[in-house]
């Protein structure tokens, strides 16, 4: 096999075999194909596309190309959430114990926080002593023992994707849905569960920006997940705002907690009241209805906070500061962003205000940068909020002065206030099966 050949056969629109595709990732992760040859059939990709059947074969080649978690010993319970990413969105904390607290066994492994995106595993550093890197034994034992444990990913796994997304990054070939697909659902496989349920977010702060395209590649992924033998369903999302009022390591921690007693923003509770819903629906083969009952009755019952502490102290972490959230503490800058008039909230660019808190210390430009877990943004109104001037529509939290100007100016911007009360969209645009 030549690789030459394979670039040629794709731009002619015609389908790679199992066994090409499989060499191609191979000699790619082992540096026996060149970038310049991988760039180019990338773009052939991107341009000719991929069926189904050769993007199942991308993604299982993907996903063995480095280590896999075998959690057949839990059965058919685990049960993985994963969220294509978005701003204030720290569902995992609220859904991941509350499937927990059911029955379901949530064995994951979670990222760090890149660009206007925030990261699991930095939310989950706010804890004091929470370990992030527990030995493959300690793993087991907890997901055994609790029901839960969540992890950084291990650096050698699904190699073969981290390499390949580079590529795509540096070559215009991110925005490709088998490509897309491949990516996110490789890493599903690979660590292991047998049900999925995929968050795919859309809007300005969202990879998809609308709904056509969130839907196109939620249901690509599903017929993939399908063909690789896992139950799996995803919700389309809304990512127009942020979710909840929080955008911050900590301060998201802290709206967290308020959720799983029994408060905190609506939106952010609705959606993880669905994810949750088809977590349990799924890993415990339960009608939708019976599953919503079950997670509306963690929440009410207290039984989701107990299990988030039960988690939250098995991985080191100091759980005082789930009863006592003043712990996380503050900032020393806290800067309040006010109303220059009157009216409506139009929209609040979910973007902009990611990218704002990134600014602030909350997020990293690069994957070198060191994050501030107290810095963040808290907003006090959502889109169809009335608004006097002078009235506070955000805080700027963090350690360092000088950026408190430019954050001001982004958030500023991305707050739009006019006269009209904005048409309300859904929080969830469509769940697929």
């Amino acid at each position: 096999m030549r690789m030459y050949d394979l670039i040629t056969k794709k731009k002619h629109g015609e389908e790679l075999s199992d066994g090409e595709i499989g060499a191609l990732v191979r000699g790619y992760a082992t540096g026996k194909i060149p970038d310049y040859q991988m760039s180019a059939l990338l773009m052939a990709i991107y341009f000719r596309g991929m069926s189904d059947r050769e993007t199942t074969s991308l993604t299982v080649a993907m996903a063995e190309s480095g280590d896999t978690l075998d959690l057949s010993d839990f059965g058919t319970l685990t049960v993985d959430k994963h969220s294509t990413g978005g701003v204030g969105d720290k569902t995992t904390l609220i859904v991941a114990p509350i499937a927990a607290s059911i029955g379901c066994k949530v064995a994951k492994m979670s990222g760090r926080g890149l660009g206007h995106t925030g990261g699991t595993v930095d939310k989950l550093e706010s804890f004091p002593g929470y370990d992030t890197s527990l030995s493959s034994d300690k793993f087991f034992e907890q997901v055994g023992r609790v029901g839960i444990s969540v992890i950084g990913q291990s650096g050698n796994f699904a190699p073969a994707d981290k390499l390949l997304y580079a590529l795509r990054d540096v070559t215009a070939t991110v925005d490709s849905v088998p490509l897309i697909t491949s990516s996110i659902m490789s890493k599903k496989l690979a660590a292991g569960s047998h049900s999925i349920v995929l968050d795919v977010k859309c809007g300005s702060g969202g990879f998809m920006k609308t709904p056509e395209d969130a839907e196109i590649l939620a249901e690509g992924m599903v017929r993939i997940g399908k063909r690789c033998g896992r139950n799996i369903a995803a919700l389309i999302t809304n990512m127009d705002n942020p979710l909840g009022f929080a955008i911050g390591n900590s301060l998201e921690v802290i709206e967290a907690i308020e959720v799983l007693r029994g408060g905190g923003p609506e939106d952010l509770r609705a959606v993880c009241v669905e994810l949750a819903t088809a977590m349990v629906s799924l890993a415990l083969e339960l009608p939708e209805e019976e599953a919503r009952a079950r997670v509306l009755n963690a929440l009410s019952s207290g039984a989701a906070l107990d299990m988030l502490k039960v988690w939250i102290g098995a991985q080191g972490g100091d759980i005082s500061y789930i009863d006592d959230t003043s712990k996380f503490g503050r900032s020393t800058y806290n800067h309040e962003v006010r109303a220059s008039k009157s009216g409506y909230i139009s929209s609040v660019n979910a973007e902009a205000v990611g990218i704002a808190s990134v600014t602030l210390g909350a997020g990293r430009a690069s994957k070198e940068d060191s994050i501030d877990h107290k810095a963040g943004i808290m907003l006090y109104a959502k889109p169809c909020a009335w608004v006097n001037e002078g009235d506070v529509l955000a805080t700027l939290s963090t350690e360092n002065d000088s950026a408190l100007k430019a954050a001001e100016e982004a958030v500023r911007g991305a707050i739009v206030i006019s006269s009209v009360c904005p048409e309300k969209k859904p929080l969830v645009y469509k769940t697929v099966y």
